[in-house]
């Protein structure tokens, strides 16, 4: 994340990073914001790594539930595997049936809508529920 936000591109940590995080048996461990911020580093980093991004895609989209992602977290992994160019569609179906189930709009900001409806688009997602 701060390699991300400071500019600073260093392709070797991130193919590193990349490859021990997709190797891994499970994402158990790691939080929501942690799966969010890992997959918008290599987002905005612009650090190609299709297994780590898979790998997350895989987990998020398995969980029970999303009630462990706020809705920046929700908004940020979507945006960053449509930045990415990774497709996967079970993580937006999971993530559209998130936002379309009850109670969960309200806690929306217009910031985590319009990155959602981006992500969705560049996607070329639909969520129809």
């Amino acid at each position: 994340w701060a390699f991300a936000t400071a500019g600073v591109s260093h392709p070797e940590m991130f193919k590193k990073i990349g490859d021990h995080v997709s190797g891994l048996c499970s994402l158990d461990s790691f939080k929501a914001q942690a799966l969010s911020n890992t997959a918008w580093a290599f987002a905005t980093a612009g650090a190609s790594h299709a297994e780590l991004f898979n790998k997350i895609g895989d987990h998020i989209a398995g969980l029970g539930s999303l009630d462990s992602f706020d809705p920046q977290a929700l908004s940020n992994t979507a945006w960053a595997f449509a930045t990415a160019g990774e497709s996967h569609p079970e993580l937006f179906r999971k993530i559209g049936g998130h936002i379309a189930g009850p109670g969960s709009l309200c806690s929306f900001n217009p910031q985590d809508f319009s990155n959602i409806a981006w992500a969705f688009a560049t996607a070329g997602v639909s969520h129809r529920e």
